[in-house]
Parts: C-alpha cells; sequence; structure tokens
C-alpha cells in the first residue's frame, strides 16, 4: 500500500516508522503529526557545536528548544482549555499548576533541556508581553508553560548555551505541516532505551457522530531501559548488546497531546493520563529516575475560552464517546516515541559519550521474522 510522502520521511529527510514498515493500529491524519489539528504549529532551535571533553560553560553543546503553539504564534497570547497529568515527579513543568487550577493555559509550550526549562519559561514571558498590554488582561501577568527532560550525557547541561534569543527563534520556526523529528529542537541530546532519541510527533483521526477529530501527539523522549524496549508489541532489546549503549540515564519523558473535539478541563486531565500508556507501550515503567509529564489541550470553544466574565455558551463531548480519544492518545503518543528513535543518527557527545542511531535493518529484520513488518 502507497503512503503519503509525510508519513514515510521528514521535511529533513529522515526516516519515520511507518516508512520503514513498523506498523501501527489507527488512521494518522494528513502528515501523521501534532499539526494535523488546525492551527497548532511547532518550531524548532537546534544547537550542536564542539566536540571532545566536556569544559563546562565551553561545550560540547547538543541542545535546543522546541515550541508548540496551540492555536499558531499569530493567536499565541490566547488561551486554551487544558489538562494535566504527572506519572513520575522526577522533572519540572512551569505552569503545570495553573493548567490543574484553572484546566487552562495560554501561549507556547516550551520544551527543553533540564538547566534551560527556567529561561525558556521567561523568553515566553517576555515574549508575550510584548503582543498584550497589561492593562488588556485580566491578571498583569504571564504562567508559561516550560517542561524539560535531561541531556547530560551529550550536552554541557550547567553550560547555560541556551539564551533567550534561542527561545525567540524557536518562536519565529514555528510553522504548521509535516515536523521534523529526531535530534532537533529540545530532543537534540536526548536519548530513549539507550538509543538516541529526542522530539516525535504523530497524529490520528476518528469520528464522533457526524463529526471528525484529530489527536495529535508530540513527545520529547528521554527515558527507557534498553531491556525493556518493544517496538509493535515486538520485545525487543534483548536482540540489542548493552556494550553498545550509553549507561542508563535519569530518563524523563514529556508528552503534549492536542486535540480539536470540544473536550473540557476535567476530560483533557483524562486524556493527558491514558497518554501515559503510550510509554508502557514500547516498555517505558516511569522509573524511580523519571519524570513524565503529560500536557493535553483543546482547541474548540473559542472563544468562550477566553471569556474572563458572564456566562460561557461551550460544547463538549459527552462521557460516552470519550473511550476514542484515550485509544487516540495512547497509539499517537507510542508511534511518536518510535518516530523520535527512527529518524535520529548516532551522535556522539560531551567527552565522547556515543548515542547509537535505532539498528533500522535489524529491526525490520526481527519485525519480518515475527511477520508484522509493513513494507509500504
Amino acid at each position: 500500500m502507497s503512503l503519503p510522502g509525510s508519513w514515510c520521511t521528514t521535511p529533513s529527510g529522515r526516516p519515520r516508522a511507518r516508512g520503514a514498515g513498523i506498523p501501527f493500529p489507527g488512521q494518522p491524519g494528513a502528515h501523521n503529526s501534532i499539526t494535523d489539528v488546525p492551527g497548532v504549529e511547532v518550531g524548532y532551535t537546534t544547537l550542536i557545536s564542539g566536540d571532545g571533553p566536556l569544559v563546562v560553560g565551553e561545550g560540547p553543546i547538543r541542545t535546543g528548544v522546541t515550541a508548540l503553539f496551540p492555536r499558531g504564534a499569530a493567536l499565541a497570547p490566547e488561551p486554551v482549555f487544558a489538562g494535566f497529568f504527572c506519572m513520575g515527579g522526577n522533572g519540572e513543568a512551569t505552569g503545570a499548576q495553573i493548567i490543574v487550577e484553572q484546566g487552562r493555559f495560554e501561549g507556547p509550550v516550551t520544551l527543553t533541556n533540564t538547566h534551560s526549562c527556567g529561561i525558556a519559561r521567561d523568553a515566553t514571558a517576555q515574549w508575550l508581553s510584548r503582543r498584550v498590554r497589561d492593562e488588556d488582561r485580566p491578571a498583569p501577568f504571564w504562567l508559561p508553560v516550560a517542561a524539560e527532560t535531561c541531556d547530560q550525557l551529550l550536552n554541557d547541561i550547567s553550560g547555560h548555551h541556551l539564551t533567550r534569543e534561542h527561545v525567540f527563534a524557536a518562536f519565529e520556526d514555528a510553522r504548521t505541516g509535516p515536523v521534523d523529528e529526531g535530534s532537533v529542537g529540545g530532543g537534540t541530546g536526548m536519548t530513549t532505551y539507550q538509543f538516541k532519541a529526542g522530539s516525535g510527533t504523530a497524529s490520528r483521526q476518528l469520528r464522533v457522530g457526524d463529526n471528525d477529530y484529530t489527536v495529535g501527539a508530540f513527545v520529547q523522549a528521554n527515558f527507557g531501559k534498553r531491556h525493556l524496549m518493544a517496538i509493535a508489541g515486538i520485545p525487543m532489546g534483548h536482540h540489542f548488546p548493552l556494550e553498545q549503549a550509553l549507561p542508563e540515564s535519569r530518563g524523563s519523558i514529556i508528552g503534549v497531546i492536542a486535540t480539536d473535539a470540544p473536550l473540557l478541563p476535567h476530560a483533557l486531565d483524562r486524556l493527558a493520563r491514558r497518554a501515559a500508556f503510550g510509554i508502557a507501550r514500547s516498555g517505558g515503567i516511569a522509573s524511580n529516575e523519571s519524570g513524565d509529564f503529560f500536557i493535553a489541550f483543546s482547541t474548540a470553544n473559542y472563544p468562550a475560552v477566553a471569556q474572563h466574565k458572564g456566562i460561557a455558551s461551550l460544547s463538549s463531548v459527552t462521557e460516552g464517546e470519550l473511550s476514542p480519544f484515550y485509544q487516540a492518545a495512547i497509539e499517537a503518543t507510542d508511534e511518536a516515541i518510535i518516530n523520535s528513535m527512527v529518524a535520529s543518527e548516532t551522535m556522539v557527545g560531551r567527552d565522547g559519550n556515543t548515542a547509537p542511531g535505532l539498528p533500522l535493518a535489524r529491526v525490520q529484520e526481527i519485525l519480518a521474522y515475527h511477520r508484522r513488518l509493513e513494507l509500504p
């Protein structure tokens, strides 16, 4: 079966899981990306420079920042209903508490490394403040959502190389359509199952009654122990020797789930929780060292979601129709994780630490043996 080109390769020509014959359930959107949700845009700044021994403040540098705009950069100050779930708490997600309290957030979500989470958050607040006067807001402050995973095995994380200008550049880079994956943006220095990984995305389409909706997932994947890895339902981590892997890291994952369906905050909390099942499909266990945070948002109910006073009229998917959305979030999260690995090449970082790329040909052999390979 012939697949759309954007399902098979990234804009920069890197392979994607479906193009390599890795099968997944469900029907993706046009680009199999979180940007299939109308209005959602993604931008990156990627920082790669230097080689050799670590010199704090000088490098080597293997990091970056990702920006996700729920309504696009042009409508960045406008809020969306949202939900939040923490599966493992060894990490940071600024703005999470405002989601828990108010069931919404404003501005882009930024993803970066652990020691740059603060600068990403602060730069976002500065960027938003330049676009909306304090007197035009119900409250004269911003509480941006910024989240992190740790890239210290490959990057000079304590060198604090990410600047607010880099964050602004990611905002300027934001676009819809196909999205690059792997070692880009905040995912540049990340690993998963002790292979190189990073940024990944996928989407699902579904119908409820007479309405068609999209659920998209984006992950910054940096978690997992090699022996637990499964792809397309086949345990295969044991096929890859650990002597060819980086040491186990204190890994984490950030998952962002988007939909254009009218889901209210309590349902988005539930959707965010189900996304955690996506990491379990590939072998994630939310280990003691891991920070596993999931944010879900809906682009529907605008402009009612922005109404601060009076009575707002909202629409909502009913309780009995939520299960298909849960399934879509699980499937898209799992596929996004594998996409982040398939698109990544071997990377050498600080002190010669090497994160090997996923041996895709061997993965295909294993899937073929189990009659699971589905080459387009």
